[in-house]
């Protein structure tokens, strides 16, 4: 391999690092907004209508995607955008922020058991292992020998925000096949920001938000930040940041690597949790959560070459939009 092809990769694999880190500070930035006051889907609304404010110029220049890829663009801005984003931002203000993105993490399991199941496509192995590691590290995660002692409701956000992530995989897929040209990534993720901060809005309804938090500082595990300062991290490092990295890493590397390496998110997400909110998991957990990313990584890194007439796996929106024409 030449150096310059060596230094591609090695710059496609920091991208994509930066981007795990982006996305893993998103919910430690959100909970001190939602408990100085605000509600979880106001700060989601903030968050999407922010960056899509900041990718608007991305969504001018690729305004033929309107006519090209409309079912597209609204799936992504449903369920890849208000629909992850609002159940997640739901579920850590009842769980621990790394529980809530670990359940996140059965995504791929659940994909997989819609690709067996319903289109009842065979999948390899090695994906299937990964499924049950996936779960198994799940039922450590929430201590099911205690009863559930995590609250219910919000672990069955955090599951719906993974199912979410399903729906929006499933849906890219019906339309990877088409005639007319992939869809550039960037001009999705734009548009998706669009249709997800319109429906938000709507759902949210932020005239009655109570506007006067972000005037004052929000407590992160007894330290006063400026509301405003989370605020910004969570749209333009966590969301802009992060997708756009995200996509340009995968057009440096494979895409089952970036799927790979993006299981680091919730090992930050943990970690920064565990440093800055004082949210502390147990041996057990950490174990389970140990299984979790194990069981996403094996299902992830054994998806076949696009074309290959190997049974199947899937892995992340990114990846799944990325795979197709661009490579991004």
């Amino acid at each position: 391999m030449s150096s310059q092809g060596n230094r591609g990769k090695g710059l496609g694999l920091g991208l994509a690092i930066g981007s795990a880190i982006a996305f893993g500070g998103s919910g430690v930035a959100a909970k001190p907004l939602i408990e100085a006051g605000l509600d979880p889907l106001h700060v989601v609304w903030l968050r999407v209508t922010g960056a899509a404010l900041v990718m608007l110029p991305l969504a001018v220049r690729h305004r033929a995607l309107l006519r090209r890829r409309p079912a597209l663009l609204a799936g992504f801005g449903l369920l890849g955008v208000a629909g992850v984003q609002a159940f997640y931002f739901a579920a850590i203000s009842r769980v621990p922020v790394g529980v809530a993105l670990l359940v996140e993490y059965l995504a791929p399991a659940l994909v997989l058991g819609w690709v067996r199941f319903v289109q009842r496509r065979p999948v390899t192995r090695a994906a299937a292992l990964g499924v049950v590691l996936a779960v198994g590290g799940l039922a450590c995660v929430v201590e099911v020998w205690s009863g559930l002692g995590f609250d219910a409701l919000g672990l069955l956000l955090a599951l719906a925000a993974a199912c979410c992530q399903v729906g929006y995989f499933v849906l890219s897929d019906q339309g990877s096949d088409s005639g007319d040209g992939a869809p550039d990534p960037l001009g999705v993720i734009a548009y998706g920001l669009l249709v997800g901060a319109a429906v938000l809005t709507v759902v949210a309804r932020p005239w009655g938000m109570d506007w006067s938090v972000l005037a004052h500082s929000a407590a992160m595990d007894g330290t006063d930040v400026p509301a405003w300062l989370l605020l910004a991290w969570i749209v333009l490092i966590a969301t802009v940041v992060a997708y756009v990295t995200g996509v340009v890493s995968v057009r440096r590397l494979s895409p089952q690597v970036a799927g790979v390496v993006a299981c680091l998110e919730a090992v930050i997400a943990t970690v920064l949790a565990w440093f800055l909110l004082g949210e502390h998991l147990s041996a057990p957990q950490i174990v389970g959560g140990a299984v979790v990313l194990l069981g996403a990584f094996i299902a992830q890194s054994s998806t076949p070459a696009k074309g290959s007439a190997e049974p199947v796996a899937t892995g992340s929106p990114e990846r799944e939009l990325s795979a197709r024409g661009t490579n991004a």
